[in-house]
C-alpha cells in the first residue's frame, strides 16, 4: 500500500476507492477536512466515512479536526475565493502525512467531482507533493460521479446537501431563495429577474 487518497466524504469516495482496486491500487483513505461546517456536519460526514471505510475494509487514516476559526480566519477577507485556500490546504496536509507515514504517492477524492475545479485541485496537489517529495496522482474519477452517488444512495450513505464550508451552504440557501422568488414573480405575472 503506496497510496493515500485523501477523502472529502464517503459518497464520493465510492467511485474513488471503486477505480483504484480496479486497476490493482489498495488505497488508504485520509480523512482531513477543517472547511466543513457547521459541527454537525463536520461530524456525519466523518462518521459515515467511518462507517463505510469498516464496511468496504478501508484503511482509514485520520487527522480529525474541526477547523471553523483557522478556515474562517484565512479566508474571511476574501470568501469568493476561498476554494483556493480550500484545496491547498487539505493537499499541503495529505501530502505531509504521506511523506511522514511511508506513502509513496496521493490522490483525493475531490477528483471525482464535476462540480470542483479540476486544475486547481491537481495545481495544489502538485505543489503540495514536490514540497514534501510524495507524487501527486492526478486521477479524472468524474466519469464515475454518478455512479458513485446511485451507489452511495442505494447504500443509504448520508449524502451532504453542499460543498462543505459555510459560505458554500449560505450560497445554497442564497440561490434556493433566488429560484423560489422567481418562481413566485412568475406565477404572479411579474417575470423579470428575482432579487
Amino acid at each position: 500500500m503506496d497510496t493515500l487518497l485523501h477523502i472529502c466524504c464517503a459518497p464520493c469516495s465510492v467511485a474513488c476507492v471503486k477505480t483504484l482496486r480496479e486497476e490493482g491500487v489498495e488505497p488508504a483513505g485520509f480523512w482531513y477536512n477543517p472547511n466543513i461546517h457547521p459541527y454537525l456536519e463536520y461530524k456525519a460526514r466523518r462518521d459515515t466515512l467511518r462507517q463505510y471505510a469498516r464496511d468496504i475494509g478501508l484503511d482509514l487514516r485520520e487527522e480529525d479536526f474541526y477547523g471553523l476559526r483557522q478556515f474562517t480566519a484565512a479566508v474571511a477577507q476574501d470568501c469568493e475565493h476561498r476554494c483556493g485556500y480550500c484545496y491547498a490546504c487539505r493537499m499541503e496536509r495529505t501530502a505531509r502525512y504521506a511523506a511522514e507515514n511511508g506513502f509513496a504517492r496521493f490522490s483525493t477524492t475531490l477528483l471525482v467531482s464535476p462540480y470542483q475545479d479540476r486544475e486547481r485541485i491537481c495545481a495544489a496537489g502538485a505543489a503540495a507533493g514536490e514540497k514534501y517529495g510524495v507524487e501527486f496522482l492526478p486521477y479524472d474519477f468524474r466519469p464515475r460521479f454518478r455512479e458513485g452517488q446511485e451507489e452511495a444512495r442505494a447504500l443509504g450513505l448520508y449524502l451532504q446537501k453542499y460543498c462543505g464550508c459555510v459560505y458554500s451552504e449560505e450560497e445554497r440557501f442564497s440561490n434556493r431563495r433566488k429560484k423560489e422568488l422567481h418562481k413566485l414573480r412568475k406565477a404572479q405575472g411579474k417575470g423579470g429577474a428575482p432579487c
